[in-house]
């Protein structure tokens, strides 16, 4: 079937993947048109390409096989895309020549909408000697700043909004300061951060001991490595950030050991990549492939998944002769290994389908099962492709035959290995597929749980309205259409009832069987322990995994709001004066000056309040806003005239406070002082609020007003805070990201 499984799918089409000309007409009539379109363009390639672009679109026809957005969106319009969706970037070198070349190429990428990894343990530590110039090093923070304004910029220019992910290894001097980076809500806004943590470190936090913080070769510091991983935990737990990243086990069970040095990864992880390395992702829809769902026979049929699996990696293959690159490196490294990433969506769909209970023993026990028959797969059709069309340029047969992977894999694939050579350097990974999950129906993204099997949805018309829709989870409205309503089964859990262990056992499976990594949050509860917490990450290390990334939702990160009704005091703002016209201005006044350091802005924002007394209170007669940032010129003009104009006519203006703090603004609010404040327009609405309060016009915060938005929440199924894009609260980390349930939007590209 190649219709919609739900409204939102198609919605999500005609947004995000439909072909549509430069005015927005549409070129793809329907889905199906979409199909073709890509199976055409991936078929060119072959030698016969009528016969592949049959097989190739009944393998997209029917949601089972996904490529990754970019592909969707781009193969076959003849635009001048990349259709690969993440890069690691060059080594940076140690040098400002060579710091500012790589700054550039970083531009070049997230200018074409690519999502860049870099590591910046190249550069050497803060106060470091600077040979030849007398100076002392800024370190590797200070270049962050640098890349970090590059990609807000790139933002403003009105590009695809980008993605960063950066590393630093555990033994850089400037680690300490990289862990607690996050810790300012104004910096590194763009950026996911992640420690590389290597199996040195590990053991030396497990016997309790030194560390030592070397550059180049020099020690700077010792420290104690558990009181640095205590600092690494810490700053996760309070801040969600920085994710873990176990470098040697990635290096160890890679594929390329002979070839390659790793030490970034793409912005959501599931990519480990070496320097120009390029991410190429698709997914199999397990939860197409279910066959006599909800019954006793309920399975996968095994052959028609071998089948869909080797069609994909064919598929994949293409790409890297279909897709144009940022950069020639780019191009050059994707060409020598033909690195791929097949993984999954629609994983505990496909669970609940079978009656298993996502999270328990014999879930996982499924999970590796699945993945184990998917791995096998793509490496005997990509032996194939290799017997056909020769192996990737850098294949070595011995070392390749020595990987750990290839250690696992039984007699039959490494016969054909060792026959053929293989097509494909890396064949697997499981990627965040948030976006396209919707479009295939709401299925359950990549191996996550299930959020929330059904929710309400805001969507946008063309006519600028917004209207309100359900949209339900795809195994939870196959269910619902077979038996009913009616109680759940015991086995339908979500991803809040999980314990966090559970997480770990199910991304332990999955990860056996993938060559490159996983994309997965695991959520914790706001009150679990500290201990617990890191607990998590100790069992993550010790079941395989090659990475951990966790959300516990609190103040900080932004937690579940839950209406509350309260008696709100009535304030007398004293005696008001209500007049026609406008109060004339006395010689002198007095005022106050505020200063606001909004994150992400460059300059702060200055605000004089003055103040005239009326009947024997004093009461704002004008305003004035002030910045160095010349973008904020014409706003903060009119919003002074405007704001003193009504403060110039009396009465009670505390609805100005009001008015200021509802505004929203779709980029993205900021923390400040540990509340989230929705916009530049409602901080400078705290701040006149707060000299209202000090003059005696306000008894208190939110008191006298008719409405305070700051005490405005939503109800108890809101997961997180208010997403930057639509405004929903239902931000909440997903696969690695923060992902808005709402309307789509991923924090991570």
């Amino acid at each position: 079937m190649s219709d919609f499984a739900a409204p939102i799918a198609q919605q999500i089409w005609d947004m995000k993947y439909r072909f549509k000309t430069a005015e927005g007409e549409p070129v793809d009539r329907d889905v199906t048109e979409t199909w073709r379109r890509i199976a055409r363009s991936l078929a060119e390639v072959e030698d016969d390409p009528v016969a592949w672009e049959d097989r190739f679109y009944n393998a997209l026809k029917d949601f089972r096989y996904l490529p990754a957005g970019r592909i969707v969106a781009g193969a076959g319009t003849e635009r001048s895309v990349t259709l690969f969706n993440c890069f690691v970037m060059g080594t940076i070198p140690d040098s400002l020549g060579g710091i500012f070349d790589m700054l550039r190429e970083a531009a070049l990428t997230m200018q074409q909408g690519g999502g860049i990894g870099y590591d910046f343990s190249t550069i050497r530590p803060k106060g470091a000697a600077v040979a030849g110039v007398g100076a002392d090093a800024s370190g590797p923070l200070s270049f962050m700043d640098v890349w970090d304004a590059m990609c807000r910029t790139i933002m403003s220019a009105g590009a695809r909004r980008g993605a960063m992910m950066a590393t630093l290894r555990c033994d850089h001097p400037d680690i300490e300061e990289f862990i607690t980076a996050k810790r300012d809500p104004a910096r590194l806004r763009n950026f996911n951060l992640s420690v590389l943590v290597t199996d040195a470190f590990m053991e030396a936090v497990g016997a309790d001991g030194d560390w030592e913080l070397t550059f180049d070769g020099k020690v700077y510091r010792t420290v104690k490595a558990r009181a640095l991983w205590d600092l690494i935990m810490r700053s996760t737990y309070d801040y969600a950030e920085p994710g873990v990243i176990f470098i040697d086990r990635i290096n160890q069970r890679n594929n390329l050991y002979y070839a390659e040095e790793i030490s970034a990864t793409n912005p959501c992880g599931e990519q480990p990549l070496p320097p120009y390395g390029a991410c190429l992702l698709g997914s199999i829809n397990l939860a197409r492939l279910v066959r006599e769902p909800f019954e006793a026979a309920a399975e996968i049929d095994e052959a028609e998944l071998d089948d869909l699996v080797a069609t994909a990696v064919r598929m994949m293959d293409n790409v890297v002769d279909a897709s144009k690159f940022p950069l020639p490196e780019q191009r050059d490294e994707a060409q020598a290994k033909r690195r791929i990433g097949l993984g999954v969506t629609g994983l505990a769909d496909a669970l609940l389908m079978l009656g298993l209970r996502y999270g328990s023993e014999e879930a996982a026990r499924q999970t590796e099962d699945w993945l184990r028959r998917i791995a096998r797969a793509a490496y005997l059709a990509s032996a194939q492709l290799a017997a056909e069309k020769g192996p990737f340029p850098l294949f070595d047969a011995e070392a390749f035959l020595a990987s750990e992977t290839m250690q696992d894999m039984d007699d039959e694939v490494r016969r054909a290995v060792s026959k053929h050579g293989i097509r494909n350097a890396l064949l697997t990974s499981i990627a965040p597929t948030g976006t396209i999950s919707l479009f295939a129906g709401n299925v359950s993204s990549g191996i996550e749980p299930v959020f929330a099997y059904s929710y309400t949805r805001k969507v946008l018309q063309k006519d600028g309205t917004r209207t309100e829709e359900e949209v339900s989870d795809y195994a939870y409205d196959l269910y619902r259409k077979m038996h009913g309503e009616g109680p759940l089964p015991d086995h339908f859990v979500n991803a809040q009832e999980l314990h966090p262990l559970e997480h770990v056992r199910m991304q332990a499976a999955a990860q056996k069987w993938v060559d490159s990594s996983i994309s997965k949050t695991i959520n914790c509860p706001e009150d679990i322990s500290f201990e617990d917490f890191k607990d998590v990450y100790l069992e993550a290390w010790n079941t395989g995994c090659k990475g951990c990334t966790t959300y516990r939702p609190n103040p900080v990160t932004g937690s579940v709001l839950s209406v509350e009704e309260k008696e709100t005091p009535k304030s007398d703002p004293g005696e008001v004066v209500y007049i026609a016209e406008p109060i004339d201005r006395p010689e002198v006044v007095e005022g106050q000056t505020y200063k606001i350091k909004w994150p992400n802005s460059e300059h702060a924002i200055y605000i004089t309040i003055n103040d005239i007394v009326v009947g024997g209170r004093r009461r704002p007669f004008e305003v004035f806003i002030n910045s160095k940032n010349m973008e904020h010129f014409a706003w903060t003009v009119a919003l002074t005239r405007m704001i003193s104009a009504v403060f110039r006519r009396g009465g009670d203006v505390s609805f100005v406070v009001e008015e200021l703090k509802a505004v929203f603004d779709p980029r993205g609010g900021a923390w400040m002082e540990g509340k989230y404040i929705p916009s530049i327009l409602a901080a400078i609405g705290g701040v006149i609020e707060k000299h209202l309060i000090n003059i005696g016009f306000l008894d208190g915060e939110g008191l006298g007003l008719k409405e305070d938005p700051a005490a405005l929440r939503v109800n108890d199924a809101a997961p997180g805070p208010a997403c930057p894009n639509c405004g929903a609260f239902e931000m909440r980390m997903q696969e690695g990201c923060l992902t808005c349930g709402n309307c789509g939007y991923s924090k991570c590209g």
